[in-house]
């Protein structure tokens, strides 16, 4: 029965460790929702397959990614935004599924930011050499949301630094099923992954991915 009860609240298994006021590492609480969660993200990236985006500057992504709820972020030479609709189609983007909802609501509240409801989802796909740049998550309207971070796959060294791009940012290592999350005086801090090392996941493969939630309006 303990173990039932274990299976049902990821939580209970999953320990904290502070980043910065307002910014928690949540170590394993994915658990229990892994399998779910694989599945479902393979549907969404059938539906919307991963691509290098470009910079409005011209750059073109390492990291790939695709979008899943209301609205997905996208850039381009005309600059970053969040779009109903996947360009790459012109249909929207695929739902984002209840057990997406419920697994980033769990980690926010157990964070100390209760009563988030996401409502996009930006999955990030990292193969061997991608990195991202520091940078603020500022394309929201409200600030009032957190951020919440899902990693899978293979490690990867997180960057967390502070208010200022100058601020020196403190790395953490991210495990399969860790999660992040970060708001109040934390919410625009500068962020990045450093770039991924080899590797081959048992579950992932050789590849990394982070689902981000937001509240965007």
């Amino acid at each position: 029965m303990t173990a039932d009860l274990f299976a049902c609240f990821p939580e209970a298994r999953a320990s904290r460790e502070e980043m910065a006021e307002g910014a928690v590492l949540l170590r394993g609480f994915v658990g229990a929702y892994e399998a779910e969660l694989v599945t479902a993200l393979r549907d969404i990236v059938a539906a919307a397959p991963f691509r290098r985006m470009f910079t409005p500057g011209g750059h073109q992504m390492s990291v790939a990614m695709t979008n899943c709820g209301n609205a997905g972020w996208v850039t381009d030479r005309t600059g970053y935004r969040y779009s109903p609709d996947d360009p790459e189609t012109g249909k929207p983007w695929p739902a984002m599924p209840p057990l997406f909802r419920e697994l980033a609501d769990r980690a926010a509240e157990h964070a100390g930011f209760a009563g988030f409801a996401p409502d996009v989802c930006l999955i990030n796909r990292y193969e061997p050499g991608a990195r991202m740049s520091l940078h603020q998550d500022k394309d929201e309207l409200d600030f009032r949301a957190p951020i919440v971070s899902v990693s899978l796959g293979l490690p990867a060294i997180f960057m967390f630094g502070g208010s200022k791009r100058s601020d020196k940012p403190r790395r953490f290592r991210l495990e399969h099923g860790d999660i992040a999350v970060w708001g109040g005086p934390s919410r625009l801090f500068f962020h990045g992954v450093a770039p991924l090392a080899d590797g081959d996941h048992p579950v992932m493969g050789p590849q990394r991915l982070n689902l981000t939630f937001r509240k965007i309006k």
